[in-house]
């Protein structure tokens, strides 16, 4: 389903400050993705991602961040390939949670999709989708890359905010292999 269709006043409104490129702003789909939208605001409110960078950048595809220092817990995958219904297409704008090989290695790092990539579509887990900034995306998209699709030049994630609308939510639950 395209992200259009759950985009509501009372969802989680997440900022992103990009340094050099603009704000990017988000609309979290608790709904869609529940304990995934858990995790991203978990972290936006522990400021995580302040002064990460946005580290893997493919133009048609996608722009990659969040990978730091610090791991944070692993969360099941919320995607039909792992059990779980989540009918979120992943069209431009739309943002998901990066994992490896494990459905169930979800941490903190995500990828906004700068084109539409149907393949993506219940293998990874879609959980909200751009609302202001999509031509941030687009200019970050393009930057000059070396062949591991890392930027020469650092794009930086300045500061992350989240407007939960006076909602509250769970902690995220991590993954506990059995």
């Amino acid at each position: 389903m395209n992200y259009r269709n759950y985009l509501n006043q009372e969802n989680p409104l997440v900022t992103m400050n990009v340094k050099g490129f603009g704000t990017i702003q988000i609309e979290l789909f608790y709904e869609v993705a529940p304990n995934t939208v858990s995790n991203f605001i978990n972290l936006v409110e522990q400021k995580y991602y302040d002064g990460l960078k946005f580290h893997r950048i493919i133009p048609g595809f996608m722009i990659q961040g969040g990978g730091g220092e610090r791991t944070a817990c692993p969360i099941k995958g919320e995607f039909k390939l792992n059990g779980f219904q989540n009918l979120l297409e992943h069209t431009k704008g739309v943002i998901s949670m990066a994992r490896t090989n494990d459905p169930n290695s979800q941490t903190s790092q995500f990828f906004i999709m700068h084109a539409t990539s149907p393949h993506l579509d219940g293998s990874y887990a879609a959980f909200g989708g751009v609302t202001q900034g999509i031509e941030v995306v687009d200019k970050i998209a393009i930057v000059a890359k070396d062949y591991k699709d890392s930027p020469y030049d650092d794009v930086i994630i300045e500061s992350v905010t989240v407007d939960k609308h006076g909602k509250s939510y769970p902690a995220p639950v991590c993954y506990e292999a059995k």
